[in-house]
């Protein structure tokens, strides 16, 4: 494995702020992820010339402009691939993929799972304001049966992708999501997501204040939160609510809302939040979680170790270069049968 270079000097928020004007509308739930990432960048402790941004296209996609690393703004659906190759041609890299909802899971879609199948150590974060902003208003992969678009006029008859099933089914090492409301809790899962040797992907619930505004209000909102929203602590029981008192619990292998005190529910019957667990079930339980009947399931839901496709690409290459007579340009040229002209 190739660690990223530290740098020699302590970084700041402000090292890595942009000289660029950010051109979301006011109000976009992309500036907190900004904010988040600004924050989390120097708490890594990289070189800043090791940080190195991709995206697609999409409002998320102008990420790479509004933060002062390297980065590239690449074509639609295309930020995977592009990364793949920055990470396998340089592994001292530290490579992020901004990327949306429309943008991964649409054009992309083919290059997202099979970014997580191969494990590369990139970091994704997919900004899911369930809509297409930046071509005004179509209905994308994640929007809701039934909602009505500019694409959908009657209501979009397509059930939706949900992201953590689409992590989990193509094996995916690292799920979490996190809301555009708690930067700062979305700055803690980054750290952890970054630090997560493979692909990890982070689904940010963004809200789009122009096409889909209160998107995600159920979620986010001060009235609902508590009830809302499942906040996942690794090695810790699966509490919620106002007074924290509400719990999951797993009968006749599903999961069920108890209240602690009631019908004699206590803490001890209560699951407890395991990330490192290989077992995908209880992760793909917690993915797939929704409104009304349960809490969204917010916070890490897997991490687990397993070997990355550069490093295992790296070790072919090593092999290879150690068994080949061939060491450089000219040793090819004059390799097998040659003629003199």
């Amino acid at each position: 494995m190739v660690y990223v270079e530290r740098s020699q000097e302590p970084l700041t928020r402000q090292d890595f702020i942009s000289d660029q004007m950010v051109k979301w509308c006011p109000g976009c739930g992309d500036y907190s992820v900004l904010s988040a990432v600004s924050n989390v960048l120097p708490r890594l402790g990289y070189k800043k010339e090791s940080y190195v941004m991709v995206s697609g296209i999409g409002c998320s996609s102008r990420f790479p402009y509004y933060v002062n690393t390297f980065g590239f703004h690449s074509i639609h659906g295309r930020a995977n691939p592009i990364a793949t190759g920055m990470k396998i041609a340089n592994p001292a890299l530290s490579v992020w993929v901004n990327t949306g909802d429309g943008d991964a899971m649409a054009i992309g879609g083919n290059h997202f799972i099979h970014v997580v199948r191969r494990n590369m150590d990139i970091n994704m974060l997919v900004f899911n304001n369930q809509i297409y902003g930046l071509t005004k208003g179509q209905y994308s992969p994640t929007s809701p049966m039934g909602a009505v678009t500019k694409t959908s006029p009657m209501g979009t008859i397509e059930p939706p992708f949900n992201p953590g099933e689409l992590v989990l089914g193509a094996q995916g090492t690292f799920f979490a999501r996190v809301v555009d409301t708690n930067p700062k809790f979305m700055a803690d899962v980054l750290y952890q997501a970054v630090k997560h040797d493979g692909c990890s992907v982070v689904e940010v619930l963004t809200n789009c204040v122009i096409f889909n505004d209160k998107a995600h209000a159920a979620i986010t909102s001060k009235e609902t939160r508590d009830d809302a929203q499942l906040i996942l602590e690794h090695d810790k029981p699966m509490l919620f609510g106002a007074n924290r008192n509400k719990g999951i619990r797993i009968v006749d292998n599903r999961p069920q809302v108890v209240e602690i005190g009631v019908d004699g529910v206590t803490i001890d019957d209560i699951l407890v939040h395991n990330v490192h667990t290989p077992d995908v079930r209880i992760h793909h339980l917690l993915a797939t979680l929704k409104l009304p009947d349960f809490p969204v399931a917010i916070g890490i839901i897997r991490q687990v170790p397993n070997v990355t496709y550069n490093s295992l690409l790296e070790s072919q290459m090593t092999e290879a270069r150690a068994k080949s007579q061939i060491k450089c340009v000219d040793d090819l040229l004059n390799s097998g049968d040659t003629w003199m002209v």
